[in-house]
């Protein structure tokens, strides 16, 4: 069942005709799977990519290996060009794509410990970079990272609707 953040971020979506997609690496499609068991879902959900590995973030979704090297797979600079390549492939209204580190074996540092999720949500013309860091198992940190991605959406669309 979606937690109640991803239940009234799809009723917000809904009620204001807008469709989401996702580009997910540390997530693994749990977003998309999330959002589809809203009553709204086949309203709201267009789709989702999952780039778990660098590979398919290079050859699936054409992000630069320059760029991954630099900046690493897990980072805010390649998440946000994940949600960019993602407005190309998904057509939908709201794009969101998730990085980050729920095991260690990663790009971590004492900067980006384990627990790091970046998440880049294109959403109106806007462009909304979030970075947290959480605590628990891959799981909870996966379902933590779903929230905060649908209370950051549910908060950007109250405001623009204000």
């Amino acid at each position: 069942m979606p937690s109640e953040l991803i239940n009234h971020c799809g009723q917000i979506l809904k009620e204001q005709g807008l469709t989401i997609a996702f580009a997910e690496s540390v997530t693994a499609g749990r977003l998309a799977a999330e959002f589809s068991l809203t009553e709204y879902s086949g309203s709201i959900l267009k789709g989702g990519l999952v780039c778990y590995d660098a590979e398919v973030k290079k050859d699936v979704l054409g992000i630069s290996p320059y760029l991954i090297e630099e900046f690493t797979p897990e980072s805010a600079e390649v998440t946000k060009e994940l949600a960019n390549r993602l407005k190309d492939l998904i057509k939908s209204d709201v794009q969101v794509a998730v990085t980050g580190l729920t095991t260690p074996g990663g790009s971590e540092t004492p900067q980006k410990p384990v627990g790091t999720i970046f998440i880049h949500i294109l959403i109106r013309g806007g462009s909304l970079a979030v970075r947290d860091v959480f605590e628990g198992t891959p799981e909870q940190i996966v379902l933590l990272a779903a929230d905060l991605a649908a209370s950051t959406i549910t908060n950007e669309l109250k405001q623009t609707t204000i």
